[in-house]
């Protein structure tokens, strides 16, 4: 129960950041925040569920689905950052107040 309130916060968090922030930088962060609730919720409902099972696919299931969503997590951030430095060469800005158009003028 204290990681699913745990969880649920660390998501409420990241989603005020995005709401709330003006950076694209701190949205990024918020944005990693975010992906960081569910997977705290996923790795202990695993561990519960493995913990229940005594199996050992269930083991090699609750460490596999994590690695996967860090790997994808890790990717959508290296694609952000790349997007984050094309915009702030071309604009010569990271606020997202100051970015209004989406064509390049």
């Amino acid at each position: 129960m204290t990681l699913l309130v745990v969880g649920a916060a660390l998501f409420s968090l990241g989603l005020y950041g995005v709401l709330v922030r003006r950076d694209i930088i701190g949205v990024l962060a918020s944005v990693e925040v975010m992906l960081a609730g569910p997977l705290l919720l996923l790795v202990s409902l695993g561990a519960v569920a493995a913990r229940q099972a005594r199996g050992v696919t269930s083991g090699a299931l609750v460490q596999a689905v994590p690695l996967i969503v860090i790997v994808v997590a890790a990717a959508e951030a290296s694609v952000g950052l790349a997007l984050l430095v094309s915009v702030a060469r071309a604009r010569k800005t990271t606020r997202i107040d100051e970015l209004t158009e989406v064509r390049d003028t």
